[in-house]
């Protein structure tokens, strides 16, 4: 059975059980087209609305007014009009229509419940805005959140448990969410039998890393290269029966070997992604070449700009110059062309693949999807049946709220950007990549600090400049900084490293190794009193340390007593400032989500 009529016996469009609320800005789901009372208490699914029945809703006075069911006024209708608001509640058609004495008129032309009114312009934007904010993540062929992945879309998701890899929550409301988006090359679905790695398991093909900032204003999506020489750590496989077993890492190998090989599942890459960047990831999707075509199609295709004409016999893709709107098979070859733009190599194609996503988001935001339950459907249900996900995040309900967070970022404050990397020097002829590290550390610090790649004004961003204001006064001399030093990070011995380093190039003999901190932490921070201020400021401009570092306290300190320094997982080695730039460098290749470009 299709999915047009997998929902109903009676073979009757999901797509068309939906219609928006204009009261609320939410759909509500109508299963029940059997008639009775309208005015009967509504049922709830996962927070939809399920009046029971298709019938007019009753007005005041006890008549009933309502869509025809003659072929014409039908349904659909009803579902632009958006008029059953649930019980007690006046529907917008019939307050236009008081008198000045308050007597209910019949409309100027037109029978009775046949004529279509628009909500007003404010009502109709705020329903939008409320359906727009799940339907803006979009991501190499994967698109999440249509407007109710309620549980019948949970048996489309496919799961993979990767224990402490990932967090078992969706997301942190007062924190940073990291989602790495992965596009294997396996082979699925009819007419793929020509693409990808024949027999492979699925390598990390396409990977996505999205950082959206904690105060949802802004997001970063990083590409990293498939073809990138990287050092694959050690990582804990879920077994069928339950067991873990660890997969030892592997140094010096392409990161697309993080997936699929030895055994090695989703939860493998993401340790191998916070491995580069030091930035701990929450959650995964992944999609395959199916995935693709299928939400490429669902969305009603993607419009792309060639600034040449192509045609490429290894993917297939055969257009003219200027612009097209592609899908399936079309969309496919598109984001896996590499001989067609640039210098025909895979980081050219990740700049491709970031202008098709850019649009599609571009395109998932537009009128022409966000008021077609139809199109919304058909999406939301393409989606589900694309992703395999966490098991955090692997009900219709979790993705749904997860998508919601991730739509509140404006799409002009969508930054692309890729791993900046060098061609391999050892090879002869470079096939593969190596990190250029002078380029990738201040990024990377960036993302880890949360600044945006784009000028986002935000209530965070003034709190950042309060903050940072502790850095700012009079320094202690470097004889005079006493601080106990806790290694709360990921580097061995870092703790005695950081205390040799402060005595010796330094000058800061009161300094004192207190080994492990009682718990892990993921931040450096720098605990202090008030009339330690100026000791405080002298180490953090020794250390680099930002000002969300700093932990200023309420009362003063008391005779010998030292600052705490807690050195966290962004603590990269004594030596190295644990700040990052406030602005992207000039060299970093970007791109807006908001700007089409077109592919040269």
């Amino acid at each position: 059975m299709d999915a047009q009529s997998r929902g109903r016996a009676d073979g009757i469009d999901p797509a068309d059980q939906w219609v928006l609320n204009p009261h609320t800005g939410d759909y509500e789901l109508r299963l029940n087209h059997s008639g009775g009372d309208s005015d009967a208490n509504p049922s709830r699914t996962s927070g939809a609305r399920v009046p029971h029945s298709r019938e007019p809703v009753r007005g005041n006075a006890g008549g009933r007014r309502g869509a025809s069911r003659d072929g014409r006024g039908d349904r659909r209708d009803t579902a632009r009009e958006g008029q059953e608001s649930g019980p007690g509640r006046e529907l917008p058609g019939q307050r236009s229509r008081r008198s000045a004495n308050g007597a209910r008129g019949q409309e100027s032309s037109g029978p009775a419940g046949r004529r279509s009114r628009k909500a007003p312009k404010a009502r109709r934007k705020k329903a939008l805005l409320w359906t727009g904010g799940t339907m803006a993540f979009v991501l190499v062929g994967l698109s999440v959140g249509g407007y109710a992945l309620y549980q019948h879309f949970n048996g489309n998701l496919n799961t993979v448990d990767v224990g402490g890899a990932g967090n078992k929550n969706v997301f942190d409301t007062d924190a940073p969410i990291n989602i790495l988006i992965i596009g294997t090359d396996k082979r699925t679905g009819k007419g793929n039998e020509g693409y990808g790695d024949k027999g492979s398991v699925g390598h990390a093909d396409t990977n996505i890393l999205f950082h959206v900032s904690e105060d949802r204003t802004n997001a970063t999506a990083l590409s990293i290269p498939r073809d990138l020489i990287t050092d694959i750590p050690d990582c804990k496989v879920k077994q069928p029966d339950g067991s873990e077993k660890v997969v030892s890492g592997t140094p010096n190998v392409r990161f697309n070997q993080s997936l699929g090989q030895k055994g090695r599942n989703a939860g493998c890459t993401m340790e191998t992604v916070k491995e580069i960047t030091g930035l701990k990831v929450d959650h995964f999707m992944m999609v395959d070449f199916n995935a693709v075509k299928e939400l490429s199609t669902a969305v009603g295709g993607v419009e792309i700009c060639l600034a040449k004409p192509v045609k490429d016999p290894d993917s297939h893709l055969d257009l003219p110059e200027g612009k097209h709107r592609i899908q399936g098979e079309d969309a496919l070859a598109f984001v896996r062309t590499r001989h067609s733009f640039g210098n025909h190599g895979d980081l050219d194609r990740i700049k491709v693949q970031q202008q098709f996503i850019a649009s599609m988001i571009r395109q998932m935001q537009s009128d022409d999807t966000l008021t077609s339950p139809t199109r919304l459907y058909k999406l939301a249900d393409a989606a589900t049946k694309a992703l395999t996900v966490d098991t955090g995040i692997g009900t219709g309900k979790k993705l749904a709220s997860l998508a919601q967070e991730l739509g509140k970022v404006n799409t002009k404050n969508i930054t692309f950007t890729t791993v900046p990397v060098d061609d391999n020097p050892a090879e002869e002829t470079p096939v593969t990549v190596v990190l250029n590290q002078a380029k990738a550390d201040p990024l990377f610090a960036m993302m880890r600090d949360d600044t945006s790649l784009t000028e986002v004004k935000s209530k965070k961003k003034a709190a950042k400049s309060k903050q940072d204001a502790l850095l700012k006064g009079s320094k202690a001399a470097a004889g005079d900084v006493r601080v106990d030093v806790y290694n709360g990070g990921k580097v061995p011995g870092a703790a005695q490293a950081t205390v040799t380093w402060l005595q010796n190039e330094q000058g800061v003999l009161k300094s004192t190794n207190k080994a492990n901190a009682p718990a892990k932490a993921a931040k450096t921070t720098l605990e202090y009193a008030p009339n330690q201020a100026d000791q405080a400021r002298a180490l953090a401009a020794m250390m680099g340390l930002p000002g969300s570092a700093m932990k200023k306290g309420t009362t003063d300190a008391e005779g010998l007593q030292a600052m705490v320094l807690t050195l966290g997982d962004d603590f990269k080695g004594a030596g190295t400032p644990i700040t990052g730039p406030a602005k992207v460098p000039a060299d970093i290749q970007q791109a807006n989500a908001d700007k089409a470009e077109c592919a040269k």
